[in-house]
């Protein structure tokens, strides 16, 4: 299955482009304009998928051209900003049942390595802190593709994705064994600073 969360794959996946030092560099995520999401998918009880988002995270990614395995991410979000379009189950997902958000107000995700796979593609192994617990995941990440944007900036996208065991991160609540890992799926879209 495919893995996670967050965002610094991006880097590696412009493996061999011919002019690869003109998109090295450091991105800030396009949050300002939300060109970003971080979306998930868990299944209710075996007979349904719920799908959510959370609403508020930033990041930034270092992208090495010459050595696209030294490229590297960082990615925040905001747990409370947790929304599943129904705000009385958004409170229970707040709740210490789930993300705890009183207690643990944020996650994040460090990278530690990039794996290169085929062209555009790579495998970010990285720390995600979420509830308190820190576990090692690794994002499954496909570049979208790179350039000048109309506002003579320089852009970067890729999607990234990754599975959790809710249990491996400390979250109490069981619906069942259909609903014991969640799918998350990340495209971010980074500026050059």
């Amino acid at each position: 299955m495919k893995k996670l969360l967050l965002a610094s794959a991006v880097s590696m996946t412009l493996i061999g482009s011919v002019h690869a030092s003109e998109h090295s560099g450091t991105y800030d995520f396009d949050n300002e304009d939300t060109h970003q999401f971080i979306t998930f998918k868990i299944s209710h009880l075996g007979y349904s998928w719920l799908y959510g988002r959370f609403n508020d995270f930033d990041g930034q990614f270092f992208y090495d051209a010459e050595n696209p395995e030294n490229s590297s991410v960082n990615v925040t979000i905001d747990t409370s900003s947790v929304d599943s379009n129904h705000a009385e189950r958004d409170k229970h997902l707040r709740s210490e049942d789930f993300l705890h958000v009183s207690e643990y107000p944020q996650a994040s995700f460090k990278s530690k390595r990039v794996v290169l796979g085929d062209e555009g593609e790579a495998d970010i192994v990285g720390d995600l802190t979420l509830r308190g617990v820190t576990r090692e995941v690794t994002l499954d990440l496909e570049m979208l593709d790179h350039g000048k944007d109309p506002w003579g900036g320089y852009r970067m996208g890729f999607e990234a994705e990754t599975e959790l065991r809710l249990e491996d991160f400390g979250i109490p609540m069981s619906l069942g064994k259909a609903s014991e890992t969640v799918e998350i799926i990340i495209s971010v879209e980074g500026i050059r600073q």
